[in-house]
């Protein structure tokens, strides 16, 4: 049977809608809608921070989660939006000097990269990737990639204007944990609102403010919110215009093994993200998916190489999108294409990229403030879930220095004017040392290895045991 061909039902109240199944258009399409709201927030937020193009995200976005649709046949239904993963990497490319140019040929290759692991897994199997990235490991690359970025928010965006930070940061922290259902998975994109129209109000009242992002900036007057070129902007056209440090939006790639690197670790991070999507999808439609594994890990390592040869963001599938399935109990990947279709069409509309290009420098000081540290804390959540336990030295000892490698930006001079240092030196760090230690576990024996009171107090009771034994 086709795979454009969905069997239309009409489920009772509470009963799933699996992926090869589909509602009536008119409620196919309103789900669809769902999902791009759901979706919204991060694909253009993410843009703006790494300094790429927002309109082009959201146009690569539907045309990723169509590619990602085909390659997995219909059977794994989720969205592509734009990941987080290499946020930390590009700010690294950034300092470093590297333009727009030098961050997407970079993350070009990464995708490229996850292309072959999604080649390899389908063939092989996804057993050796959870045994090179076992949860201790992931979660150690997720949380340094995250805290990363403490100082992009320190020195980029809260100087500009913080105290509209400061409540944006408030009210999303409040929308998260107050809002309910739908509206708590889209706070982020709230938020977003709420800063615009704080920020529009101050500018009303209290005028321009004095103010500017970055090391060697020099502070001037100027409005919160600016909507210069919204009026002159096109309805209808292909993303245009230059980025903030002069290169055009839709832009080929540049090539450098240095920058290469800073990224490569971000790679781990869509790993783990694929896969535990394809395991929460698997467990909320009861559909068997690990055949599709590879090809999911396949299809957004080509998305991703697809949508930087052009100058747009990486992609990953999304949470945001399991949520509204969880809530809706509708798996149908038709909603998807839905959802695909009404992406492009955004990210064709040049006025819609002006009034993105607007978001004021607080507003997203307000909002990366707890974006960054959730993505840090998502590494802390394996190992919570995955129960791995910091009583043993392989995971404490192994993972330790390339943690504050990463974090605190330490740096390796290879001479010759190469440098591994940051997110790249801590994620080899972590992978080497954590194996290196638990080889040394394996060679010698949970009791000698481990070394726990635990371990110490087991060994005395099996002594004593046999002492008493011995005794006529």
């Amino acid at each position: 049977m086709s795979m454009f061909r969905w069997e239309v039902v009409e489920p009772a109240p509470g009963e799933p809608v699996g992926p090869a199944q589909r509602l009536p258009w008119g409620r196919t399409a309103g789900l669809g809608i769902q999902h791009v709201v759901a979706m919204f927030g991060a694909t253009f937020v993410f843009p703006v921070v790494m300094g790429l193009d927002p309109n082009l995200a959201i146009l690569f976005s539907g045309l990723c989660t169509v590619l990602f649709l085909l390659i997995c046949k219909n059977r794994v239904p989720s969205y592509l939006g734009t990941s987080a993963a290499f946020v930390g990497s590009v700010a690294a490319i950034r300092a470093m000097g590297g333009d727009s140019a030098d961050v997407t040929g970079a993350i070009l290759v990464a995708g490229l990269v996850l292309l072959a692991v999604g080649v390899f897994v389908h063939f092989a199997g996804p057993r050796l990737v959870h045994a090179v990235f076992p949860p201790a490991v992931t979660g150690a690359v997720v949380m340094l990639i995250g805290f990363n970025l403490a100082p992009v928010v320190a020195s980029e965006y809260w100087p500009i204007d913080q105290w509209t930070g400061l409540l944006t940061a408030t009210f999303l922290v409040c929308a998260a944990v107050l809002f309910r259902g739908f509206w708590g998975r889209i706070a982020v994109f709230l938020a977003l609102v709420f800063g615009f129209v704080l920020s529009y109000l101050l500018d009303l009242l209290f005028g321009p403010i004095t103010s500017c992002g970055g090391a060697d900036c020099t502070p001037e007057p100027h409005l919160r919110v600016a909507f210069d070129g919204i009026g002159e902007a096109a309805w209808f056209g292909l993303p245009s215009g230059t980025l903030d440090d002069g290169v055009a939006a839709v832009h080929g790639p540049n090539f450098s093994l240095v920058f290469v690197l800073l990224v490569l670790p971000g790679v781990i991070a869509l790993i783990a993200e694929n896969l535990g999507h394809v395991k929460a999808v698997a467990e909320m439609t009861g559909d068997d998916l690990d055949p599709y594994m590879g090809r999911a890990l396949g299809a957004d390592g080509a998305a991703t190489a697809l949508a930087s040869l052009f100058g747009g963001s990486p992609t990953t599938t999304y949470a945001e999108n399991i949520g509204v399935m969880g809530a809706t109990r509708v798996y149908s990947t038709a909603a998807y294409y839905v959802a695909a279709g009404v992406a492009i069409v955004l990210g064709l509309c040049p006025k819609f990229g002006v009034l993105i290009a607007a978001i004021p420098g607080g507003v997203l000081g307000g909002i990366t403030l707890v974006l960054y540290g959730m993505i840090a804390l998502v590494g802390a959540k394996i190992w919570v879930e995955n129960g791995v336990d910091f009583g043993e030295p392989r995971n404490i000892v192994g993972l330790a220095a390339g943690l504050v490698a990463g974090i605190g930006g330490v740096a390796l001079d290879l001479g010759g004017g190469f440098e591994l240092g940051g997110i790249a030196l801590g994620t080899i760090l972590v992978v080497v040392y954590f194996h290196a230690v638990a080889l040394r576990d394996r060679r010698t024996g949970p009791g000698v290895a481990h070394g726990s009171d635990e371990d110490r107090i087991d060994e005395d009771r099996i002594d004593e045991d046999r002492e008493a034994k011995e005794v006529p």
